[in-house]
């Protein structure tokens, strides 16, 4: 009986409990459920952490792999610039009329010297990248001893590197030596000599780049492009109140004869120095318009002194043929074929002749006489004092005509037919200041 009555009574409390518990879960039992809770969050945050891992890794390995690779792609961009600085010769260059040859084995074992920054390590690969591998497009003309192309060195120095293509009879020292003297000598009105190169049979100079062109495409206002003579620019000039000019690119053109006067009293001051001033005296043999250039100052500035002693006796038979209109007479004769300061002195009446008519040397047209040259017309008007006739319109009326006739009669001087009657350069710069327009 009474088991009966323990078993009703455990049944009815089952009952109950159930009830319960299905009513009010968490009351019937809550450290079952806190027990399963904290256990859901350690699964969570286990989870999280082992993700985070995951990631951590996957990232560390990214990284290393693309470092890897950038590494690789560095290392291989770096050895094909070093294989292509150090490519092999010969180089070979052609130009409209110029095919030269630099016979050296690799670009990077030919130095160049620059006089100013002699400790800057820079070889014939730089010539050959600031020049775009002497490409056409950077030749600046072509004259009768090379090719002259424009560059920038290191640093942004423009240079005009001229390639003296003519063979030489000196060795490589004494071309060297050469233009190391050449290098020292320094006047305001000569162009700088920056540096040079030897390059197997070759000669290089740099020289400083003159902004303005020279005085043959100022006074003859020619046409862009390469040119027949040693042309470092094309830019020419017009009317303006700084000595008379300004920058007008290729269209302008001087009318002023204190800028033409200035020009002539600059040039001969150079030739002065290099005849009086230096020892021994440098004969510059090749005087002519072409060869007078203008800085970024407009100061006039005699370019390629010396470098006719760089061919040694291999450039005599050159010299003796000279430029058309720029020949002095004592070249037709053997006995007189040496060039002399005073040869100088005859070339730059010529391009004083040039300066005051505004006419070329050989190949004008001469009202008197349709086979004259500049030379023997305007010494002919000289002569029977009409020298005004000869005065180039375009200045006419910008000086008194006085000055431009004692300028004439000047070239008449230096174009004499012998040697010993023409002045020297000292005394010429003399003549022209005496007759040197004052500022107004």
């Amino acid at each position: 009986m009474c088991f009966r009555e323990d078993w009703r009574f455990w049944t009815l409390a089952e009952t109950n409990f159930k009830v319960t518990f299905h009513s009010c879960p968490i009351a019937a039992n809550p450290r079952l459920f806190k027990r399963r809770d904290t256990g859901n969050k350690g699964m969570k945050l286990a989870l999280a952490l082992s993700f985070s891992m995951i990631f951590v890794l996957a990232g560390l390995l990214f990284l290393a792999f693309g470092f890897r690779r950038k590494t690789k792609m560095w290392e291989f961009k770096q050895t094909s610039y070093k294989e292509e600085q150090n490519i092999s010769g010969p180089f070979s260059f052609q130009t409209d009329s110029t095919t030269w040859v630099a016979d050296i084995k690799q670009a990077t074992s030919v130095p160049v010297v620059i006089f100013e920054k002699p400790l800057l390590n820079i070889t014939f690969a730089d010539l050959l990248a600031a020049t775009s591998n002497f490409d056409r497009g950077t030749l600046l003309a072509e004259g009768k001893f090379g090719p002259v192309y424009r560059g920038f060195l290191l640093g942004g120095v423009h240079v005009a590197v001229k390639v003296l293509v003519v063979g030489s009879t000196l060795t490589d020292e004494e071309a060297a030596r050469e233009l190391e003297f050449l290098g020292r000598i320094k006047h305001p009105n000569l162009v700088p000599l920056t540096g040079y190169c030897v390059a197997g049979d070759q000669r290089i100079a740099i020289y400083d780049y003159m902004e303005n062109g020279n005085l043959q495409n100022l006074l003859y206002d020619l046409p862009l492009g390469v040119q027949s003579t040693d042309d470092w620019s094309t830019d020419a000039w017009e009317e303006a109140d700084n000595n008379g000019i300004q920058n007008a690119g290729s269209e302008g053109l001087l009318t002023s004869w204190r800028f033409r006067h200035k020009i002539a009293l600059g040039t001969a001051r150079a030739l002065a120095f290099l005849h009086h001033g230096c020892s021994p005296p440098i004969i510059h043999r090749a005087v002519k318009a072409s060869s007078v250039y203008l800085d970024y100052d407009l100061e006039p500035r005699l370019s390629d002194s010396g470098l006719a002693k760089i061919f040694g006796s291999g450039l005599d038979d050159e010299i003796v043929r000279g430029s058309p209109g720029y020949v002095p007479p004592e070249f037709t004769r053997p006995e007189l074929d040496t060039p002399t300061p005073k040869s100088d002195v005859y070339c730059f009446g010529v391009v004083l002749f040039e300066l005051v008519t505004g006419k070329m040397p050989v190949g004008d047209d001469y009202p008197d006489d349709k086979e004259a040259t500049l030379v023997s017309w305007v010494r002919g008007l000289v002569r029977k004092n009409q020298a005004s006739r000869a005065i180039d319109p375009k200045i006419h009326d910008t000086g008194p005509d006085e000055q431009m006739e004692e300028a004439l009669k000047i070239g008449y001087l230096c174009t004499a037919d012998l040697p010993f009657k023409r002045p020297s350069m000292q005394q010429i710069v003399g003549l022209l200041k005496d007759i040197e327009p004052t500022a107004s």
